[in-house]
């Protein structure tokens, strides 16, 4: 974990809240033996997203902070929608954000035998029984929330009967569908969870940890309590949608024998604007293709956050701000933004590169001379010293840089005005000339010798600075834009996201960079000047410099929306 992880972990993530409350007062009355063991138990049916990144920061910073632990565990009851590819990228995920589970890394899968022996515990104590519903059937037996359910006729067969077809369901002898395991509960209790829920349900499909030895898998609600049981953790921290669920959690601890009792306390998840956060959702984008893959950085995976450029800290240090608490809110998009800005202000190095270029000729300037300027990578960090970037008579500059007949307060160049060019000289504009299409196609400037450096001898000021390449020296770039994957600020609310797809999510182009850019190394954080934080894309090469836009300087998106929608 790197240094500046753990300083910005020890002085914001110990912010108090009502978890930290409840822990504080079992340790003051002595309950769990002084101990706190937490976990942090994925599914791997995809990849996990900044949602996830709350619940990791939450149980392994609490596990930290009063000096306890916190096991990785991963959920591999549904062995149809899980592959060893996600396993792999939740473990890279955790240790990028800062984190480590050490050697405690489990499976449930891990407890099948144990599971399975509670289970025909269940049985014999006359508390669970095999039912011969269909899945349909169970559904409608169920009720609602203001009728109750209805027993199934095969609720209270003979104990021996359920044990029979209990170890027929596991031997294989009985097709997906036919028979389940369900807890014998109250089918008039309030809360649905507590109607009889299935316990297992025989699924034949091949495991990626234990192969074909299991045809019958437990459900999460069983699974989850038993092994935090199991792994003796102190407080089983959810997200607030489980809240419904803790009375079933306490009952099966209750009701058998197991090492301890831990506490389930839920949390309001993450929601941010312009995201979604349902993994359901997010692997449809991916299969259908829309994004392309998980790790698209229009994704809010971690895989897709990295790619696009974030930083472990500036995530820490968002969820940080949001803070923990028991009811649901979405967070403003705009603070993460802020937050990374924050971040990367201090540690990307300055550029420059024009993505919509247009060429400058300085006439007065001689043909064949070039010269090399001292240009500061980094005003925020004089550690991370200079560089050389080259000038020469024909340049690039942003085609938004130039106005032919601009607007009051636009201080940029046009006919008669005169600009600084960072590090370079002050140039004004001569004319210009256009194409068939009347767009401008070449802008004629002179150059005061005298204002080398960009400062002018005589102290005459300019208002206006403009970023620029050489156009001699110039890298060709391919930029990837991102922008948010949808057009709304909740997209949950809609039914169908396709309805509210922003076509605007991802724009290429080519831009024009200095020199240097040629081997900026996959994984390097810039700041286009005046252009926004970009990131050294994975698949770039120094044949094929692929640079992705992190964030803007300024956020934008708001206004454009609300503009179109006016």
């Amino acid at each position: 974990m790197s240094e500046e992880i753990k300083n910005n972990d020890t002085t914001e993530e110990s912010k108090s809240n009502f978890i930290r409350n409840i822990i504080d007062h079992d340790l003051e009355t002595g309950k769990n033996g002084d101990r706190v063991a937490t976990r942090f138990p994925p599914e791997p049916n995809g990849y996990i997203h900044i949602g996830h990144a709350k619940a990791i920061c939450l149980s392994f910073g609490i596990a930290r902070d009063y000096k306890g632990t916190c096991n990785l565990r991963f959920d591999d009851t549904n062995p149809t929608k899980e592959e060893v590819e996600y396993v792999d990228s939740i473990m890279e995920d955790i240790h990028w954000l800062g984190f480590d589970w050490e050697d405690r890394l489990y499976f449930a899968s891990d407890y099948f035998d144990a599971l399975y022996e509670y289970a025909v515990q269940l049985i014999e104590d006359g508390k669970a029984f095999v039912d011969e519903l269909t899945p349909d059937q169970i559904r409608e037996h169920r009720g609602t929330l203001t009728e109750p359910g209805k027993e199934s006729p095969f609720r209270n067969r003979p104990v021996e009967e359920s044990l029979k077809l209990f170890q027929e369901m596991k031997d294989g002898k009985h097709e997906e569908g036919t028979l389940t395991l369900r807890a014998k509960i109250d089918m008039a209790s309030p809360n649905l969870n507590m109607r009889d829920p299935v316990v297992y349900r025989i699924r034949k499909a091949h495991h990626h940890r234990t192969g074909d030895k299991w045809c019958i898998y437990p459900m999460y609600d069983y699974t989850h309590c038993m092994s935090d049981a199991l792994e003796k953790i102190t407080h089983s921290l959810c997200s607030l949608e489980f809240e419904d669920h803790r009375p079933l959690y306490d009952w099966f601890l209750d009701q058998l024998p197991v090492p301890s009792h831990p506490q389930q306390i839920e949390f309001a998840r993450l929601n941010i604007g312009y995201t979604l956060m349902s993994k359901r959702k997010l692997r449809a984008l991916v299969e259908e293709k829309i994004v392309n893959g998980w790790d698209d950085p229009r994704m809010p995976t971690i895989a897709g956050l990295r790619r696009r450029g974030f930083t472990p800290a500036s995530i820490l240090d968002f969820l940080d701000r949001i803070g923990v608490a028991k009811g649901n809110s979405t967070a403003d998009i705009s603070l993460l933004y802020f937050c990374l800005r924050e971040d990367l202000n201090k540690s990307a190095a300055r550029v420059m590169a024009v993505l919509d270029p247009v060429k400058v000729i300085i006439d007065n300037y001689p043909e064949n001379q070039e010269e090399w300027f001292d240009a500061i990578n980094n005003p925020e960090d004089e550690s991370m010293g200079s560089r050389k970037i080259p000038f020469s008579r024909e340049l690039w500059i942003e085609r938004e840089d130039f106005m032919i007949d601009p607007p009051k307060k636009f201080f940029r160049l046009a006919p008669g005005a005169e600009i600084r060019l960072k590090h370079a000289y002050y140039v004004t504009c001569t004319g210009y000339e256009t194409d068939t299409d009347g767009n401008v196609s070449e802008i004629h400037c002179t150059y005061d010798p005298d204002t080398r450096g960009g400062w002018s001898k005589d102290g005459r000021k300019v208002k206006g600075t403009s970023h620029w390449v050489s156009a001699k020296h110039a890298v060709d770039i391919e930029v990837r834009l991102y922008d948010h994957l949808f057009t709304v600020e909740n997209p949950a609310e809609y039914s169908d996201f396709h309805e509210i797809l922003n076509p605007d999510s991802l724009t290429t182009v080519t831009a024009k960079g200095e020199p240097s850019l040629k081997d900026a190394a996959p994984g390097t954080h810039f700041q286009f000047l005046r252009m926004g934080y970009f990131y050294v894309d994975p698949e770039s090469s120094n044949d094929h410099v692929i640079i992705n836009r992190t964030v803007p300087l300024r956020d934008s998106f708001k206004k454009v929306m609300n503009s179109a929608k006016k």
